[in-house]
């Protein structure tokens, strides 16, 4: 007779397994503590050579002149607005000067004043400030800090790539008005032609700077239109734009002289213009750098506290 085996005890159902523990991906070294994961770190502005800075940027201008090339219907349209307000500045100056001069400018020498203005102002601007509120409160800014580079690299490409398509629009048309207008560019030599060059490279990085530092109050303000408006009117009075600072109240001259905005765009104007030689000079160069010095220690410190209060809201 065959044996027969006894059947074995069916497998419950609903039998529970014991999860394993995951691997912790950061394990942090500390007395009897448990294993936690560290969190992701924040771009900060040192963790690259300047050999892999270097190659970033030349990779992403190419990427932001190729989309501004793609969208130059909307980069005309910029441009086209950019040149509307230094040509009602003229009309109304010439008209104010008429035959003879105020604060030292006749009427052509003003116009000179306002078309270098308008290329000194395409070469400084950045928008990055309007935007920041909408990067926060949709999320958009979320991706921009799980990247190793810091977002301001990208921001100086987008912008650098904007101004270069831009001059193709800014430089005929200020060429046009002062032909049109008969500018007064007597005072411009080659010597103030070189003394320019540093001038409003120190303008373009100072701007940038002091702006991206008001860009970041969107960290800790749900809406900046506000402030931002705020800034810029005290940056068209006294930085120049509305006027050359020469036309204004001695007091305000004064108090101009000590806020970051006529560096920014008055002084290489001026340079530009021949009103601003030797010693005047240096000390405007002295005021630009210790300006971007101050804005580089703001910029910093207001980052890292930025960062560690961060949230998001969006997809």
């Amino acid at each position: 007779m065959r044996s027969v085996a006894e059947p074995r005890p069916p497998e419950p159902l609903n039998r529970v397994v014991e999860p394993r523990p995951a691997e912790p991906l950061h394990r942090v070294a500390g007395p009897a503590s448990p294993s936690v994961a560290a969190p992701a770190p924040v771009p900060s502005f040192g963790r690259f050579s300047p050999a892999a800075l270097a190659a970033y940027y030349r990779r992403q201008l190419a990427s932001s002149l190729a989309a501004n090339l793609a969208y130059r219907g909307a980069v005309a349209i910029w441009v086209l607005t950019s040149i509307i307000q230094p040509l009602v500045f003229i009309v109304v100056w010439r008209t104010v000067a008429g035959s003879g001069s105020t604060g030292g400018y006749t009427a052509a020498q003003f116009v000179a004043y306002f078309l270098v203005m308008m290329v000194v102002d395409h070469l400084t601007f950045i928008w990055h400030m309007w935007e920041f509120e909408y990067r926060i409160r949709n999320g958009t800014f979320s991706p921009l800090l799980l990247r190793p580079v810091h977002p301001i690299h990208n921001d100086v490409c987008e912008n650098v790539s904007y101004k270069l398509v831009g001059l193709v629009g800014i430089l005929p048309a200020a060429v046009l008005l002062a032909v049109v207008f008969d500018a007064d560019l007597s005072g411009t030599s080659l010597a103030a032609v070189v003394a320019f060059l540093p001038a409003v490279g120190l303008a373009m990085v100072l701007r940038f700077v002091v702006e991206w530092c008001v860009a970041l109050s969107a960290f800790w303000l749900t809406k900046v239109a506000a402030m931002n408006t705020v800034f810029f009117s005290l940056f068209t009075f006294l930085g120049g734009q509305f006027a050359p600072l020469q036309v204004l109240p001695a007091w305000m001259q004064t108090l101009a002289a000590w806020t970051p905005f006529p560096w920014t765009l008055a002084f290489p104007v001026e340079v530009l213009l021949g009103r601003r030689t030797g010693a005047e000079l240096v000390l405007g160069y002295a005021a630009q750098l210790g300006w971007i010095v101050v804005a580089l220690l703001a910029l910093r410190l207001l980052w890292t506290r930025a960062t560690r209060r961060y949230s998001a809201v969006g997809t």
